[in-house]
């Protein structure tokens, strides 16, 4: 087998991510007070508002709550479809992750969030749980390597 050409590698880091989300201050409050995420900015345009948050110990790193009807070139039918999905939980996700998931676990069921899966130690190697935020988005919690 020949070998794979060499490639220049990139200096790149993840810096934002976007989830959508249905009603802002009901995202704000899940973010900054159940996750304690950070809020690092908060702005209103056209009747809208988008919400920047994320770890405090990762200034590089954030999350944009944004409000779907932005997205550009997207149909009022379209829209609906996004709406259901989020409803249901199949839109959108992310994977955090901690050092205590069953203390994390037990911490989030004080919140009264929605519970999707209790902490379980999965096949590939990981201990994790799920839950949504309110707007229906996948939040995954996983162990963080020792």
């Amino acid at each position: 087998m020949p070998a794979a050409p060499s490639v220049a590698r990139m200096d790149m880091t993840i810096h934002t991510s976007f989830l959508p989300q249905s009603e802002p201050d009901v995202a704000l409050a899940f973010y900054r007070d159940v996750l304690g995420f950070e809020v690092r900015n908060d702005v209103g345009y056209a009747g809208m508002r988008w919400i920047t948050v994320g770890p405090p110990n990762q200034k590089d790193t954030a999350i944009v709550l944004y409000p779907p009807a932005a997205s550009p070139g997207v149909t009022a039918d379209e829209q609906e479809v996004v709406a259901q999905m989020m409803a249901k939980g199949t839109f959108a996700s992310v994977v955090l992750a901690t050092a205590d998931v069953d203390g994390t676990f037990e911490r989030l069921q004080q919140h009264d969030v929605e519970v999707v899966q209790e902490p379980t130690d999965q096949p590939y190697g990981v201990r994790d749980c799920a839950v949504r935020d309110p707007s229906g988005n996948m939040i995954r919690i996983q162990g963080r390597p020792a």
